[in-house]
């Protein structure tokens, strides 16, 4: 389960949303832009009346295909874009993702997170980079929507530390896992909506014992 076949997107209300942003989210601190049309997900960043502290933005290959020139203007637009390493090879027609990265950063964001699915997630920043496991589990029920469970894992904790330096995006890229890793145990949101923080950080620290030891170096 860490390759998908599109075989057809239908955007239904999506297509004409036309969001319109409350008073009182007008003074966020934090932003994602969860993975609608570029053009949208611009309006949102225009439609503010101050720049958020942090924009995250998650996006897929459909808007690299049908979208493209909106996807260039919202990527100058956020600090940090979230996509997988197929849409990491797309959008920068390179097959390395170090290569891809350096690109696509040239392109606007900041910083880079591009998921590999099983295989864990990669940060890059400016010229850093940080590599997160996937933990291995035994059976995936549903990998649907662990995507956005991993993004509203990112910005939440960033959001709690209000801190937008390298460590705390290392950590917070840790805990987008942890939340991910919930996500695909059962369906849809069974998982998650009753999750305890006693749960999250014991899962969180599954994931340190996974990449904790100690060498001795001659």
């Amino acid at each position: 389960m860490n390759t998908r076949d599109t075989l057809v997107t239908e955007l239904n209300v999506l297509a004409d949303f036309d969001p319109i942003i409350p008073e009182a989210y007008q003074d966020c601190k934090y932003l994602m832009l969860g993975n609608l049309a570029p053009k949208t997900q611009s309006t949102v960043i225009n439609s503010l009346r101050k720049r958020p502290k942090l924009m995250v933005m998650d996006t897929m290959n459909f808007w690299m295909d049908v979208a493209y020139d909106d996807l260039m203007v919202t990527l100058s637009m956020v600090d940090v874009l979230s996509i997988n390493d197929e849409e990491a090879r797309q959008l920068s027609k390179e097959h390395s993702l170090v290569k891809a990265a350096k690109k696509i950063m040239a392109m606007g964001p900041k910083a880079l997170i591009i998921k590999k699915g099983e295989h864990g997630a990669l940060l890059f920043y400016e010229n850093r980079v940080f590599f997160a496991p996937a933990l291995p589990l035994e059976e995936v029920f549903d990998p649907t929507g662990a995507g956005d469970t991993f993004a509203g894992g990112f910005i939440g904790y960033i959001a709690s530390k209000d801190d937008i330096s390298f460590d705390t995006m290392k950590s917070a890229i840790i805990y987008a896992s942890a939340m991910a890793s919930f996500c695909v145990e059962k369906f849809g949101t069974e998982r998650t909506i009753n999750l305890t923080h006693e749960e999250i950080e014991e899962r969180v620290q599954e994931f340190v014992d996974l990449v904790q030891f100690d060498i001795k170096l001659n």
